[in-house]
C-alpha cells in the first residue's frame, strides 16, 4: 500500500472535519445564515475590470503556515494584513481557512473582510457543498475549486451550489489535463495555474507559460505561487498574464503591503502605513 500524499491526508481530514461541522450547525441553518450575509463584494468582477486595463490584479495573500514550510509568519493579524494589502494595491484577498494543516481559521477570513473593502477568497480545500454554503455565511466572495481533488461531477456540483448562494468560483490546475476538465465542466471566467507541483513541491512558472496557449481568451488567467521578484512579475506582464495570486512572499516580509507595492506598483513610490506593521 502507498503512502499517502499530502493532499491525500487532507482530504481525507476534510471528510471528517465536514461531519463534524454539520453535527454542530446544519445545513439548514448554514443556509438561512449564507441569506443574512453582507452582499458579494464582487470578486472576478473587479479581477476583470483591473486585468482589461492591463493592470497587476493582485490577489493577495494572508496564510500563516503551510505543510512544507510550517509557520510563515509568526506576527500574524488578519485584521493588520488586510489593511496593508488595502494600502498596497491588492484587488482581492485569500485567506486560509484550514485548522489542521494550514494553521488558518474561519474567524481570520471574518477578521480580513470586516477590515477592508476588498473581495475575499476562501482557501480551502472544497469537497462537499456544506462548505460552500459555509463560505459564504461566513461572507466569502468567492471560493476556490482544486481540480485535482475532485472528479468532474463533484466539480459541477460545487460549482451549482457557489452560484446559487452568490458566490464566484475560482478553479486551480496544474498541468495540461486538469485544465482540460476544468473548461470542460466549469464555465467560470476565473483559471488559478499553480505553478507548484503537488507531488514534488516544486515551484516553476514555466507551468503557467506553457498552458497559457490553450487556455481561451475569455477566461482570466490567475498565476500562482512562483512570483518573488520584479523579474518574475514583468515575465508575466510580457505574455499578458495581469492576475496573480501571491501568498510566501508578501507574508514573510515585515510589511505585506510595501511589498506587494514594491513588487507590482514600483512607480507609485513612497511608503505603505497606516497600521501597526510599520
Amino acid at each position: 500500500m502507498s503512502v499517502p500524499t499530502v493532499l491525500e491526508k487532507i482530504l481525507a481530514r476534510k471528510a471528517e472535519e465536514v461531519a463534524e461541522r454539520r453535527a454542530r450547525v446544519s445545513l439548514a441553518e448554514l443556509e438561512t445564515l449564507a441569506k443574512a450575509a453582507d452582499a458579494p463584494r464582487g470578486f472576478a468582477r473587479a479581477l476583470l475590470e483591473q486585468a482589461k486595463k492591463k493592470q497587476p490584479a493582485v490577489i493577495a495573500e494572508i496564510k500563516k503556515a503551510s505543510p512544507s514550510k510550517g509557520v510563515i509568519r509568526e506576527h500574524f493579524v488578519p485584521q493588520e494584513i488586510a489593511v496593508s494589502y488595502e494600502k498596497g494595491g491588492a484587488t482581492c484577498l485569500s485567506v486560509l481557512t484550514d485548522v489542521d494543516f494550514f494553521q488558518g481559521s474561519d474567524l481570520f477570513l471574518q477578521q480580513a473582510r470586516a477590515a477592508c473593502t476588498l473581495p475575499v477568497i476562501r482557501k480551502d480545500f472544497m469537497v462537499d457543498p456544506y462548505q460552500i454554503v459555509e463560505a459564504r455565511a461566513l461572507g466569502a466572495d468567492c471560493v476556490l475549486l482544486i481540480v485535482s481533488a475532485l472528479d468532474d461531477v463533484k466539480m459541477a456540483e460545487l460549482a451549482a451550489v457557489a452560484k446559487s448562494v452568490g458566490l464566484d468560483v475560482l478553479v486551480e490546475v496544474h498541468d495540461g489535463d486538469e485544465l482540460e476538465r476544468a473548461l470542460k465542466t466549469l464555465d467560470t471566467p476565473l483559471v488559478g495555474v499553480n505553478n507548484r507541483n503537488l507531488h514534488t513541491f516544486d515551484v516553476s512558472l514555466e507551468t503557467t507559460l506553457d498552458l497559457l496557449p490553450r487556455i481561451p481568451r475569455d477566461r482570466l488567467v490567475i498565476t500562482e505561487s512562483g512570483i518573488v521578484n520584479r523579474a518574475d512579475v514583468e515575465l508575466m506582464e510580457i505574455s499578458e498574464v495581469y492576475s496573480f495570486l501571491v501568498g510566501e512572499t508578501f507574508m514573510r516580509a515585515e510589511n505585506p503591503g510595501a511589498e506587494l507595492q514594491r513588487l507590482f506598483f514600483p512607480e507609485r513610490g513612497g511608503a505603505v502605513s497606516g497600521s501597526t506593521l510599520d
